[in-house]
């Protein structure tokens, strides 16, 4: 439920095993990017690709801004190598493990994460890598992307990404609380918990929880940082 700083779907860890379930997941699309390369509208994708903070958002070409860090978060799902969709310049794929990737709509981005020495791809790169295996990943982290797309957007991102994350593995969506909405650029809607367990649960995942960080749900109006978060499994 919205409001909510902790479901109750389960008390079982992330990375506990799940019933054994039929794998109904589509094999991963050839020659054809995975949705909208994470389908910014286009008014972003115009203001050069990344949100910048408010007062910010000219032609000038600017240090691309730091994002929040969520390794502690994907300890939650027992994330070994990590897709990171919409990894912006790398704050959180750094600490990733060995292997781990990182995708992004906005080629400066990725350039950054390369001049920093991780593996980094746009969308299209990507799916010419080697890294582009059914099951290459043993998690997924998709943050401050979901609340620029629609629904048709998001199902296709999560259709197109998820074949890439082995049977069994760790799913991790974040979206912006309050705060954090009114500071992005070009937000199309607010992505609470229940819009975050929709998606999750359209897509296949079994939700295992859902929290608030870093702080409890009320501070959400307040701190820009605060975020909603949703941990979720990939059928085995």
């Amino acid at each position: 439920m919205p409001g909510r700083t902790d479901s109750s779907a389960t008390t079982r860890r992330p990375d506990a095993a799940a019933p054994e379930a039929r794998d109904t997941r589509p094999a991963p699309g050839a020659g054809t990017a995975p949705h909208a390369s994470t389908a910014l509208p286009q008014a972003l994708k115009e203001q050069g690709g990344t949100p910048f903070p408010a007062g910010e958002r000219t032609g000038v070409v600017r240090p691309l801004p730091a994002r929040p860090r969520y390794r502690r978060q994907l300890r939650r799902i027992g994330a070994g190598r990590v897709l990171d969709i919409g990894c912006g310049p790398g704050d959180t794929l750094v600490g990733c493990a060995p292997g781990s990737v990182g995708i992004d709509h906005d080629p400066r981005s990725v350039h950054t994460c390369r001049a920093r020495g991780l593996t980094a791809y746009t969308a299209d790169a990507f799916l010419a890598s080697p890294h582009a295996r059914p099951g290459a990943f043993d998690a997924l982290l998709c943050a401050h992307v979901l609340e620029h797309l629609d629904d048709e957007q998001v199902e296709g991102l999560l259709r197109a990404y998820l074949p890439y994350v082995r049977p069994g593995g760790g799913v991790l969506l974040i979206t912006p609380q309050e705060a954090g909405h009114r500071a992005e650029a070009a937000p199309v809607r607010f992505t609470d918990f229940t819009l975050l367990r929709a998606f999750a649960e359209s897509a296949g995942l079994a939700v295992r929880r859902t929290y608030s960080y870093p702080l409890p749900r009320a501070a959400g109006k307040l701190l820009r940082r605060n975020v909603f978060a949703l941990v979720g499994q990939v059928p085995r």
